[in-house]
């Protein structure tokens, strides 16, 4: 990797300007018909430059003298509520830093192609970091801070990881691992085996980084390992396009705009946060604002939001329902322009109470690991009768029967590849993983949907979690989504269980907000569930678990949900139009 001193003119060839220019134009589209879904999935068209590095000819270029702020990094709450600001950097420090932080990594060996393993958690160096690799043309492959020896050592195994650059407390999670190139990690100069971090923040010492050259729009750039809530996680990767321009429909459903602050909760380590920290607000010119490692808590949350004069937020409707006992109208409410939510479905009782008190609706959107934002409901448009929202600009969604092959109104939810949009996937790293993924000109997204008269698409869930009972299709999305608005009920899941009429039927796991009396609570649940739900989508028990089971990204572990433990519940089902009373489940079998 040949590194010089000096930008001049070799750098300016290598930032792409048509590059930079077609995608300009197609962000700026996208800015400009924020409230016009139609128009901008009509105009909008996928920049495909055949070489393009986002950190080079986007970020490097729009920070050039760009003393605005880039990152706010805030620190934990102090006994009085108060959250300060522990870091600030702006988009032109940003540029420069990450420049000798690629200089660095160039002359401790990591080349083009590498795969670097990155557990830095919520500090200035993450994203200094994440914007070096990408300009280096290295690989990068998060990992968030509580992993486990053993996962770590899997991800150095399967993820065939090079180099490593990690936080000084993590140091013990990948020593002794089989990595065989750098390992570098903050104050960790002297110690054996380790490399110092490069002092990025001194200008002095900071060195302008120059490209051995341009980078494929198609090459590796990041590697996510999927949070596993039915196997063993995937490690999916992406090319420089598909986070890099992919990100655009996720601009597009975010609605940021330059100059805003926007704040995200998802942490390290998993794909939203590149998604919501990194590639959406600096490609709209926004300031990121950082949570502190183990976030907030929701009782401090609505003021930073105030105090930090955040304009949008994101987080999954569990962070949103959490913060409802904290919300408060009036003097000192937030004055949030954008309200989203991503990961599992909201809830009337968030968007509902959300609305009412500071006058800005939650809006739902779907992606994956695998994709960048696929469906949305976008910003300053007519509600939708699905509220999850229409497919965003570039991606074309249909679903498929999975029995008979055919497209129409139901079935999985797919992206017709007929124009591929970059925003998928490249691929499962692994060989042989995920080849049913792309079928029959489609990449099939694993998910249960259907589509609403107005072209709004409803997820019904997991292909494998929708099950049919008493020949109705029932999807435990819509059954939680009843159970949740109960006020003692934290969070629910529903998973099928065998019926000795309908083959299977519905039942309920329910994690309790506070003590409740366990009996009351059922009743109460099954009586919530025969009012808003018909017959055959009452669950035939409830059972109350302290907390449920999940992954580290927050998911729930279906899987390791057994029904059991509560009294028989019978309730009348409809089966053909005829009747069957008192049709009970028992205690449900294994």
């Amino acid at each position: 990797m040949s590194v010089t001193v000096r930008r001049g003119a070799a750098y300016a060839e290598h930032r792409g300007t048509a590059a930079h220019e077609e995608y300009r134009a197609a962000r700026d589209l996208l800015l400009r018909l924020r409230g016009d879904r139609e128009a901008a999935s009509a105009a909008f068209r996928w920049p495909r430059a055949r070489h393009f590095n986002w950190a080079l000819e986007w970020f490097d270029v729009v920070a050039e003298g760009n003393e605005r702020t880039a990152l706010e990094i805030l620190g934990r709450p102090a006994r009085d509520g108060a959250v300060p600001v522990v870091d600030r950097v702006t988009f032109a420090e940003m540029a420069a830093r990450s420049d000798e932080l690629a200089v660095a990594l160039a002359e401790a060996g990591v080349v083009r192609g590498d795969r670097v393993l990155i557990l830095l958690g919520t500090r200035t160096e993450l994203w200094e970091t994440l914007l070096g690799c990408i300009k280096l043309g290295a690989v990068v492959v998060p990992g968030y801070q509580d992993l486990t020896r053993e996962e770590a050592a899997d991800r150095v195994a399967r993820g065939a990881i090079r180099h490593v650059v990690c936080a000084p407390e993590l140091i013990h999670l990948v020593g002794g691992l089989p990595v065989p190139g750098l390992r570098m990690a903050p104050g960790a100069a002297g110690l054996p085996g380790w490399t110092g971090y490069p002092d990025t923040r001194d200008p002095d010492r900071r060195r302008p980084f120059v490209p051995d050259g341009p980078t494929l729009a198609a090459d590796p750039s990041f590697c996510y390992f999927t949070s596993g809530t039915t196997s063993l996680p995937k490690l999916v990767e992406h090319s420089h396009a598909g986070y890099g321009v992919g990100h655009l429909s996720s601009l597009y459903w975010s609605g940021l705009r330059p100059g805003d602050r926007h704040l995200n909760l998802s942490a390290p380590g998993w794909a939203k946060h590149s998604w919501s920290s990194f590639f959406v607000p600096w490609t709209a010119g926004a300031t990121v604002v950082a949570p502190p490692d183990g976030g907030l808590p929701p009782s401090v949350l609505p003021g930073v939001l105030a105090t930090q004069r955040i304009s949008s937020l994101c987080a999954p409707p569990s962070a949103w329902r959490a913060m409802l006992p904290y919300v408060t109208e009036g003097r000192g409410a937030p004055r949030l322009r954008e309200a989203t939510a991503a990961g599992e479905p909201l809830t009337a009782e968030v968007t509902d109470r959300i609305e009412s008190a500071w006058g800005v609706r939650v809006r739902d959107g779907y992606g994956q690991t695998e994709a960048t934002a696929l469906i949305g409901r976008a910003p300053d448009t007519p509600p939708s009768i699905s509220p999850l929202g229409h497919p965003l600009p570039g991606y074309r969604i249909v679903l498929r029967d999975p029995e008979t092959g055919l497209t129409g109104d139901a079935g999985e939810v797919c992206v017709d590849l007929t124009e591929r949009p970059p925003g998928l996937m490249r691929g499962y790293a692994e060989r042989g993983a995920g080849a049913a993924a792309f079928v029959d000109g489609l990449y099939r997204t694993g998910d249960r949907g259907e589509r609403c008269a107005d072209g709004s698409i409803r997820l019904l869930g997991r292909m494998d979690e929708v099950f049919k009972s008493y020949g109705h299709r029932v999807s435990p999305m819509e059954i939680e989504a009843v159970l949740r608005t109960h006020p003692a009920v934290a969070d629910a899941a529903v998973i099928p269980c065998r019926d000795e009429y309908g083959g299977l039927a519905p039942y309920a796991v329910v994690e309790a907000r506070n003590a409740y009396q366990a009996e009351l609570l059922e009743a109460e649940l099954i009586a919530l569930a025969a009012k808003r739900l018909a017959p055959v989508f009452v669950p035939r028990g409830v059972d109350l678990v302290p907390a449920l089971p999940r992954t580290r990204s927050g998911k729930v572990r279906r899987g390791a949900l057994r029904p059991g433990g509560a009294q028989p519940v019978l309730v009348p089902v409809s089966v053909d139009g005829g009747q069957h009373d008192e049709v009970g489940a028992g205690h449900p079998g294994g």
